[in-house]
């Protein structure tokens, strides 16, 4: 069974998640907490699997939770679920630690597909935080693989180094299969690969995604 800390200031972003997380069989949520404070003794009492907190946070914010979790809890992996999209609050979380990074404007599937990768010790980012990232790299004007991708290949690579099946990433980001699998053999024909596992280790070392 997996086990799941929620911490949110809002009682009905709470409710959502836990009906998405109960609707799931190997799911179960262990606690909820309102502010970062009683979140963070929720998590060192509980040690849940995963914790899923909101970076804006009262009296100790989210990005500052996980760093403090990193530290005093490392076996909790953290899925920051947010509105905050910039790229300064992306990067902030990322380095404190945090093992996903979810969009409250990203559909459910995005919030299901994160818990589930956070589950099997991989990482998740929804597809504005994978651009985010991606983007940021880009600013050097050092020419690599990675660059010769374009937006939409990054996007799909990206998911697919998650993990993700081709149905899972169409319905993530509107498009048909068969469009996935375009962007996919061409995303893995300019990174100089030839199966997904070696597109992931591309991933990793190009920054487009933590190992």
């Amino acid at each position: 069974m997996l086990r799941l800390l929620l911490a949110d200031d809002h009682a009905v972003v709470r409710r959502g998640l836990r009906g998405i997380i109960t609707n799931h069989p190997t799911w179960t949520v262990v606690g909820e907490a309102r502010d970062g404070d009683a979140a963070l003794a929720l998590a060192l009492t509980l040690r849940p699997d995963i914790a899923v907190l909101d970076v804006s946070l009262p009296r100790l914010d989210g990005v500052t939770l996980t760093r403090r979790l990193k530290r005093e809890a490392p076996e909790v992996s953290v899925l920051l679920f947010t509105m905050r999209d910039d790229d300064e609050t992306v990067n902030a979380g990322l380095a404190a630690g945090a093992r996903g990074y979810i969009l409250k404007s990203d559909t459910g599937l995005h919030l299901r597909a994160a818990i589930s990768a956070l589950g099997n010790r991989r990482p998740y980012y929804s597809p504005w935080v994978c651009e985010l990232l991606t983007a940021g790299h880009l600013r050097d004007h050092v020419l690599s693989r990675r660059q010769l991708l374009t937006a939409r290949e990054r996007e799909v690579g990206c998911m697919m180094a998650q993990g993700l099946r081709n149905e899972q990433i169409a319905d993530g980001l509107g498009i048909s299969v068969k469009t996935v699998e375009t962007h996919r053999a061409s995303a893995m024909r300019k990174a100089g690969v030839r199966t997904p596992g070696d597109f992931v280790r591309f991933a990793i070392r190009q920054g487009m995604i933590q190992a």
